[in-house]
């Protein structure tokens, strides 16, 4: 394996990293790449379309139609990590990425992985307060404190991500290979000549974190359950707007959840294809299902598309 480093001081200091996953795929990267891009701009298509729709129309402004238009922001974000990078190695026969470049790429997507987790556990509580707690449910979410926060599901993780990603960014490495099509933090401190404690403490820190938020998000929805069983009223509420929100925390914990668990865990004898599947599923299923599950399940939003998209198919009549 090619070592990508220069010497200083007799100590060797890594310079670029090698991504795998990719070797197997010479004969398809036209292919892949076509439909890689396709995917990525019906991404972009389908994540614009809730994000226009919902900053234009005031009638959208609301805190459900708020945390959504910044779950398809985040979605926006999260996959600029990935897909630019991962298209220009489907075209190139060497797959290498400088070492700030790879620490970028896993804060973006670290980053938004959590930001993911905040706002889905903020548009829980939205739904908790208006159908179990209605009468003070415009006293709590005022749009000062809407905007609270929202910035608040954004810095926490920013500011979570950015703590762990210095502690790995601070070692020494020993190692320049990644066994994966893109950068893992927890890969790249593997590669650590004597990983500090830090590097133990705080990843503990981070997923106990989050994982209280997925605690808080599947207590609140067994509390909306409960509730919405003893009233028909509540009961189409939950229908008509709890339902796309689960949904999305399905779609979102189960492709976060299998990656995770794989990396960790998985079989290394699986094929190099099944393993890049794996990889990337939460970069392809939840920015595409997410917006579409919200746009044909919440009435006053797919009117709102509907009546976009047929006055834009008139207007080119």
């Amino acid at each position: 394996m090619l070592i990508w480093a220069v010497m200083m001081d007799n100590v060797s200091v890594i310079t670029m990293f090698t991504l795998s996953g990719l070797s197997g795929t010479v004969s398809l990267r036209v292919t892949l790449f076509v439909l890689t891009l396709l995917c990525y701009c019906v991404i972009w298509l389908v994540n614009l379309i809730i994000i226009v729709m919902i900053i234009v129309d005031k009638s959208l402004h609301e805190p459900m139609y708020i945390f959504l238009c910044n779950l398809c922001i985040n979605g926006l974000y999260g996959t600029t990590g990935f897909y630019p990078k991962f298209l220009h190695d489907l075209l190139s026969t060497t797959h290498l990425i400088s070492v700030p470049g790879c620490f970028l790429q896993g804060f973006v997507l670290h980053s938004s992985i959590c930001a993911d987790f905040s706002l889905l556990a903020l548009m829980s509580y939205d739904r908790y307060m208006a159908i179990c707690r209605p009468l003070v449910y415009h006293s709590m979410m005022t749009k000062r404190k809407i905007c609270f926060y929202v910035l608040l599901s954004w810095i926490i993780p920013f500011c979570v991500i950015f703590i762990g990603t210095g502690t790995t960014a601070t070692s020494r490495l020993c190692g320049s290979h990644i066994p994966k099509i893109y950068c893992v933090n927890w890969l790249i401190s593997n590669l650590a000549c004597s990983p500090p404690m830090a590097q133990v403490i705080y990843p503990a820190f981070s997923y106990t974190f989050y994982f209280l938020h997925a605690v808080f998000i599947v207590w609140s929805y067994a509390y909306l359950i409960k509730t919405c069983q003893t009233s028909k009223e509540n009961k189409h509420k939950f229908m008509q707007t709890c339902l796309p929100h689960l949904l999305t925390l399905i779609v979102f914990l189960g492709s976060v959840a299998f990656d995770l668990l794989y990396m960790r865990f998985g079989s290394k004898e699986l094929s190099e294809h099944l393993q890049n599947f794996m990889a990337i599923e939460f970069l392809v299923v939840p920015p595409i299902i997410n917006p579409l599950i919200y746009g044909f399940r919440l009435t006053q939003l797919r009117k709102r598309v509907s009546r976009f998209i047929c006055g834009r198919s008139s207007g080119f009549r």
